[in-house]
């Protein structure tokens, strides 16, 4: 009998309390979503927004953190967003899923139900790879979900103003060298922004920045303390292990 190889795999996430199935090639949920979802803050009732979410990692991740969210998936991928709506399904959190590109217009958003000051909360994880120093993926949808444009982050940001009502909250990881362009990209319509600094061994510069900003927000700019995924051994330091499997979550996720 041949064994039949499937192109899905299904995944344990937040220490098996989360299954996703995804699939094999291409891109792949991992850590970033993880903390990603670990780094947001939401309530009980709040419309949130997980734009560009794949399999619906991020944002699912939070609602089994916490209960009675309104979940918005936005992805662009027909083939993920159904696998998302899967997911969602397989794991008894009420999602909607949307195919729509995140960088389209007002009216597009509308259409789907996405109105301008509606949402609580957003939540992404962009493409944010700088295609001058990044090879690309030959797989399209790889490619597609780890490298920017030029315009890719400031599209995406002003995507989740317009979501947004005034004092809604963003949170977003991009990679730690690009941290001046995401202040830039904030500076039009942002305050209250506080910043995460993601390292993977002691003693390297960070890798990652995870960062969160209120619409409309005045309070001064906060670098928080670094987090360290690993110890001298490059093993995962406890901490960061029970962030990745959901009895933890991050300095940005608390009021």
């Amino acid at each position: 009998m041949i064994d039949v190889v499937t192109d899905i795999t299904e995944d344990a996430f937040l220490g098996g309390q989360l299954l996703l199935r995804q699939k094999r090639s291409g891109h792949r949920a991992g850590h970033d979503a993880i903390l990603l979802a670990a780094a947001t803050e939401a309530r009980e009732g709040d419309r949130v927004v997980d734009l560009g979410a794949g399999v619906g990692t991020a944002g699912l991740a939070l609602a089994r953190r916490v209960a009675g969210i309104d979940l918005c998936l936005v992805e662009i991928d027909p083939e993920l967003a159904d696998l998302a709506r899967g997911n969602a399904a397989a794991n008894a959190i009420a999602a909607d899923v949307i195919v729509l590109d995140v960088t389209a217009d007002a009216q597009a958003f509308a259409a789907h139900g996405l109105m301008p000051d509606s949402a609580d909360c957003v939540l992404m994880n962009p493409p944010f790879n700088d295609a001058l120093r990044h090879r690309g993926s030959p797989d399209e949808s790889r490619h597609a979900a780890h490298v920017a444009t030029e315009e890719t982050l400031n599209a995406w940001v002003h995507a989740a103003r317009r979501l947004l009502r005034s004092n809604g909250v963003l949170t977003l990881i991009w990679r730690a060298d690009g941290v001046a362009d995401v202040l830039a990209a904030l500076s039009r319509g942002f305050g209250s922004v506080s910043i995460l600094p993601v390292h993977g061994e002691a003693g390297r510069p960070a890798i990652r920045v995870l960062v969160r900003a209120a619409k409309g927000g005045r309070a001064p700019t906060r670098l928080l303390p670094g987090l360290m995924l690993n110890d001298e051994s490059r093993a995962p330091k406890n901490e960061v292990r029970n962030i990745l499997e959901g009895r933890a979550v991050l300095p940005l996720a608390e009021p």
